[in-house]
């Protein structure tokens, strides 16, 4: 199925070379979509409870339809769900459906769908249907068990990339009714967010309570959240813009990570006191805002982990550049020894760059000055200045590899006897005064060192 993605057309320009990065000119937008809109399908047929919410689920999400760049049809029959019209879908939203709503012959066209590269999302009740289809209780994550009554709760921000989440408190309070799963669906899919258990009363999931989460499920995309069961929900300013989120990343229209991430400790998450383990080489900073985001400011200098080096290691971190060109410039340091000089790092270890425009060996993705990422999954891949992007960056041994929002742009190995990935630090460039780069939630999961065939995303 195609999908309208709004991407970066990288240009070739070269400059001098400025601790690994390059003076740059702005960088073009091109659509890689059909001509037409997407369109979405709202479903939200009952045959258990019905929520007196629907309708203004259905209106939301026609309202956020008309300022997010699709279009939006809705209804409560099932014969929708043939493989001809299905086709014209983008992704069908399951708003607060329950019981067995669709026959034999439309779960075959649906599963065909999904299959084909549709895209679902999933709206509170949506976990309370079709509990024997297997097909489905994989694509929505998690069978629904029960619910306390309606009261307010904390939320708690795991993913401030996503666009579902990425413009979200990392603890987000809000007044809903809960829901407690039938199993943790964290294992296979990425979560989002989770509910502070110790914040309401009636939680049964034993402190891991996810509420919100995505997955790229047999070729299709996969969305599911715990909120919209009251009234109230769908004029809430922030779970509309989750809403959103949740729907443009489903379309296509935004990019993320959605593997699931299990076993990463943080070595940046937000606070200040997070910090006391890094060091700042040469001139420039960080600045730290209140939301737990570091933003660079002047340069050339590096903020790099003193702690610890590392050897065989997966690094995530999430990143956005400032200005609308995309004229900015950072990147992430591997493989470096200590040292308070940044142009140590350059000389001896790697840097992933972070920069929307120059020659291919030069920009996002890129292992500076050694080798281009594959442009056209990059391209597919990265999210637009503004929004916000994740790097996992994996060494194992010498072999240095790249994934781009979850997919793999890279894939580099070290043979140059005079640097070794087998051992060194980490840190994150800022390259100069006029760039802004932002980085958030900075984490790492270290592998064993004969683990050369392991997954990515683990």
């Amino acid at each position: 199925m195609t999908r309208t993605n709004g991407r970066l057309l990288t240009t070739a320009v070269g400059t001098a070379m400025l601790l690994g990065c390059v003076v740059s000119t702005p960088a073009v937008s091109q659509s890689e979509a059909a001509s037409k809109d997407p369109r979405v399908l709202v479903f939200s047929k009952t045959a258990g409870f019905r929520h007196d919410s629907i309708p203004e689920g259905v209106a939301a999400v026609r309202e956020l339809g008309d300022g997010g760049g699709f279009t939006v049809d809705a209804t409560e029959d099932a014969g929708a769900f043939t493989a001809r019209n299905l086709r014209k879908y983008d992704a069908v939203v399951f708003l607060s459906t329950t019981g067995d709503v669709l026959n034999a012959s439309q779960q075959r066209a649906f599963e065909g769908y999904i299959r084909k590269g549709g895209g679902y999302v999933g709206i509170h009740a949506a976990a309370d249907t079709e509990y024997d289809w297997a097909f489905y209780g994989g694509l929505a994550g998690a069978y629904f068990q029960s619910h306390p009554q309606i009261q307010p709760a904390t939320v708690e921000v795991e993913d401030r990339a996503h666009p579902a989440t990425a413009g979200l408190e990392k603890a987000w309070t809000r007044t809903d009714e809960w829901y407690n799963y039938r199993s943790n669906p964290r294992e296979h899919a990425h979560v989002l967010a989770s509910l502070d258990e110790s914040s309401y009363t009636g939680g049964t999931m034993r402190g891991d309570h996810p509420i919100a989460w995505c997955q790229n499920y047999q070729g299709g995309r996969a969305f599911y959240t715990g909120g919209g069961h009251t009234k109230e929900s769908f004029a809430e300013p922030a779970f509309r813009q989750h809403l959103l989120g949740g729907i443009k990343w489903t379309i296509g229209a935004a990019q993320a990570d959605c593997r699931p991430e299990t076993g990463y400790r943080p070595l940046f998450d937000g606070t200040a006191a997070s910090l006391d383990d890094w060091k700042q080489a040469g001139p420039g900073s960080f600045e730290l805002s209140a939301d737990g985001t570091l933003t660079t400011t002047g340069g050339m200098g590096m903020l790099w982990y003193a702690a610890s080096g590392f050897g065989s290691y997966s690094l995530k971190l999430d990143w956005r550049m400032a200005s609308e060109s995309g004229d900015d410039n950072s990147g992430v340091f591997v493989g470096f020894p200590p040292s308070d000089d940044p142009w140590s790092a350059v000389s001896n270890g790697y840097e992933i760059q972070i920069d929307a425009t120059d020659t291919p060996a030069k920009t996002t993705g890129a292992v500076y000055d050694f080798q281009s990422a594959d442009l056209r999954q990059r391209d597919r891949a990265l999210n637009p200045p503004g929004e916000w992007n994740t790097y996992e960056i994996r060494v194992e041994g010498e072999r240095l590899r790249v994934w781009l929002n979850g997919v793999l742009i890279n894939d580099f190995t070290n043979s140059d006897p005079a640097r070794s990935l087998t051992d060194g630090h980490i840190g994150i460039q800022n390259h100069g005064a006029a760039d802004k780069v932002s980085f958030r939630d900075v984490r790492i999961k270290e592998l064993p060192p004969a683990a050369t065939t392991a997954t990515a995303g683990d």
